[in-house]
């Protein structure tokens, strides 16, 4: 199971920043978190584990791996 920011949301954001640096904002200044959160579960993995992953944590996946 992997949670974490969505990479295309990710790669925008830095291109985002890249843009601001280049046009004078200061590179320390504060950035914004990732908005988008993703979550994936591997049944395969958790299945060669002996793991049961219980079905409301499969409704929230954003995406299951059979």
């Amino acid at each position: 199971m992997s949670y974490g920011p969505r990479y295309p949301d990710l790669f925008r954001r830095t291109a985002e920043l890249v843009d601001k640096i280049l046009r004078g904002a200061k590179p320390g200044d504060p950035g914004r978190a990732a908005d988008q959160i993703e979550r994936v579960i591997n049944l395969a993995t958790a299945k060669a584990l002996g793991l049961t992953i219980p079905g409301k944590l499969l409704a929230l996946a954003d995406e299951v791996i059979e």
